[in-house]
């Protein structure tokens, strides 16, 4: 069993000596409208959030890939109350990790749903090896963690580039998916046809600025703000100022490469596997949303499509109530009957 669990609270307590650990503040206790300028008591945030708690326990699951060690975080989250048997493997965006989807676990876990949430390599409480990233590297770590916990079969949802990882998961692993779920995929199009390569490393990586991250952040909601994002804004400013940033920033830039080198435009039309496009239709990560995943809609074989007007990048967040209670109908549904049919 190549499964290990690190005891969090040691290191806590270690890493407390040195870093200056700005707690997470309740949503009640943020602005409204998020400040011009980084507040002055934001300081470094470590870039395996060890500081940053997580709301279920987390295990690591050993790796080696690329003849390196490598360690993938992941929460596995049992059902409360009345199990309904159901597995729900959560991948996350390129922006965030698990522990920002809390949320959404409550949700399902309630509805009688086992959830596992993996922070991606690269990404949150997981090693950042300086590797080629693809998605078939992704997606075998998925089915290695499935192997591991004797998971046969899953409900995959896939959030921002999360989409794009289950895409491609439910391609090469067909008999391990009962369900797919893109909730605001990117990734729409084949970015290779529009520009040349850029070696991604060519330069050293530029620091971004509190206000480009905050923009960033921005993009996702079209209306209004919810202050509590704010929070994962403070975040990735703080990564920045740790002085292990360099050599983050080169391990974030490869694996944004993904969107330019790995395709899943091509991989739509061979999964069968029931599946459900769903999300914001005022997404302003891609150029006219609409078309676009419609166009998904149109390759996959067998789907169902699901846009919420006025909604953009986050349903999850926006519309909390509507969004969850459609996309758990949609799981508990017959994974033999038709997408068409789901509604």
């Amino acid at each position: 069993m190549n499964r290990i669990r690190y005891n969090l609270m040691t290191w806590l307590s270690i890493l407390s000596l040195m870093l200056v650990i700005t707690p997470r503040l309740n949503a009640e206790d943020w602005p409204i409208e998020p400040p011009k300028e980084a507040p002055t008591d934001w300081g470094p945030v470590s870039l395996n959030f060890e500081e940053i708690d997580y709301p279920w326990p987390v295990q690591y699951l050993e790796l080696r890939r690329y003849g390196e060690k490598m360690l993938m975080a992941y929460m596995d989250i049992p059902p409360e109350g009345r199990a309904n048997g159901k597995v729900v493997f959560w991948q996350h965006g390129h922006n965030f990790y698990s522990e920002p989807y809390e949320d959404s676990f409550r949700r399902l876990v309630a509805a009688g749903f086992r959830v596992i949430a993996v922070d991606r390599i690269g990404y949150g409480k997981s090693s950042k090896p300086l590797i080629p990233y693809n998605l078939n590297f992704v997606s075998a770590n998925m089915k290695a963690l499935m192997d591991s916990l004797g998971v046969d079969k899953v409900a995959a949802v896939g959030h921002s580039m999360g989409g794009m990882v289950v895409s491609r998961f439910s391609m090469l692993y067909p008999e391990s998916v009962s369900h797919v779920a893109m909730v605001n995929q990117i990734g729409l199009t084949d970015l290779r046809q529009s520009r040349s390569w850029r070696d991604p490393l060519a330069t050293d990586p530029s620091v971004p600025s509190y206000q480009s991250i905050l923009r960033g952040h921005t993009r996702y909601y079209p209306t209004t703000w919810p202050p509590q994002h704010l929070e994962y804004v403070r975040r990735q400013y703080g990564q920045t100022l740790s002085g292990d940033y360099p050599r983050f920033a080169r391990v974030r830039a490869m694996v944004s490469d993904i969107l330019y080198n790995d395709p899943v435009v091509y991989d739509w039309q061979h999964i069968n596997t029931k599946t459900l496009v769903i999300g914001g239709e005022e997404d302003d990560l891609a150029d006219d949303f609409v078309a676009r995943v419609q166009h998904v809609h149109s390759e996959l074989p067998n789907s169902a499509l699901h846009l919420y007007p006025g909604i953009g990048h986050n349903p999850q967040v926006e519309i909390p109530e509507q969004f969850h209670a459609d996309l758990i109908r949609f799981m508990e549904s017959d994974p033999d009957e038709p997408a068409s049919e789901w509604r």
